[in-house]
């Protein structure tokens, strides 16, 4: 099982949402709305903090669980979506899930996925 972890400019969302419906097996996903800042932001120059939390850029974050086979659709699918070709569009992480419990059944591992 994998944790897909990608960050993502917020009008982009439906796209990608889109694109992660139409694979077979995709159980689910979360989103957050989150701000941040990457190489391009919060650069050298001396700001007080109040200016810094205001150069936060908004961004939404997408979690996906799935199983290992669905790593590589999963991460075309967002790449393929959230493309602007602009500075910014986000980036993708892709880690394991050791474990998994549905809460409702007691289900563990892929079948709870």
């Amino acid at each position: 099982m994998k944790h897909i972890i990608a960050y993502i400019k917020p009008h982009k969302l439906n796209n990608v949402t889109m694109a992660l419906h139409e694979i077979d097996g995709l159980s689910g996903m979360t989103i957050l709305e989150v701000r941040g800042c990457g190489r391009g932001t919060c650069g050298d120059e001396p700001h007080s903090i109040e200016e810094d939390l205001y150069d936060f850029v908004k961004h939404i974050k997408l979690e996906v669980f799935c199983l290992d086979k669905l790593v590589e659709d999963v991460v075309a699918a967002i790449q393929t979506q959230a493309h602007t070709g602009l500075k910014g569009d986000g980036k993708i992480y892709i880690t394991d899930a050791f474990d998994a419990v549905r809460i409702s059944s007691g289900e563990r591992g892929e079948a709870a996925v």
